[in-house]
């Protein structure tokens, strides 16, 4: 999966670098990405226990290679092994003049019920002006470390990290087929909509 996700980031023109996140204890990534190398091939086994931490220790991570507070950061889930170029693009070209950034977002297409403690239906929710957040997350070095910083582990993304600030970030439309690699199922699902690329 990592593999696929660092084959469509080097495919960014947009895109400085990649830099991979990897828990400390990390053994086994070289072995299975060996085509990720060179110049704009970063690494930093910095992982933390959550995604919020492993993001933090990233963006101090970037700093080290000379990143500063202006640059653009792009955080993607290496989960989503079906990236293409041409969303990445999208999103950098929706975000670049933009004062906070943004995030690829799908809206929400399915009704939307809510559960009780005993998995029923306890409501339907109005799905109108809701959307599924995807990544890459796109924000300025800065506020994003200020945002993560504030925010604290409990956080499941950049974007809600920017919000908890007052920020609204831009939605920017993404794809149902930049699905997350969640759930067994997935696995399957996501095999085949390689073979067909």
């Amino acid at each position: 999966m990592v593999a696929h996700t660092l084959a469509a980031l080097a495919d960014c023109a947009e895109l400085h670098a990649t830099l991979v996140v990897l828990s400390p204890d990390d053994t086994e990534f070289e072995r299975h990405t060996p085509a990720f190398r060179g110049e704009r091939a970063w690494l930093s086994r910095c992982g933390g226990a959550t995604r919020a931490a492993s993001v933090a220790a990233g963006l101090v991570a970037l700093r080290e290679h000379g990143a500063h507070d202006d640059d653009w950061v792009l955080v993607h889930d290496a989960a989503r092994c079906l990236l293409r170029p041409a969303w990445v693009a999208r999103l950098v070209a929706a975000c670049r003049d933009d004062a906070v950034g943004g995030l690829l977002a799908l809206p929400l297409a399915d009704t939307l019920k809510a559960a009780d403690a005993d998995g029923r239906v306890d409501a339907t929710l109005p799905r109108d002006r809701k959307w599924l957040a995807q990544t890459p997350q796109m924000f300025r070095l800065g506020v994003l470390q200020r945002a993560l910083a504030e925010a604290g582990d409990a956080v499941t993304d950049e974007a809600s990290a920017l919000e908890a600030l007052g920020l609204k970030p831009r939605l920017v439309p993404g794809e149902l087929e930049n699905l997350k690699v969640t759930w067994p199922g997935d696995f399957a699902l996501a095999a085949r909509l390689l073979e067909t690329r």
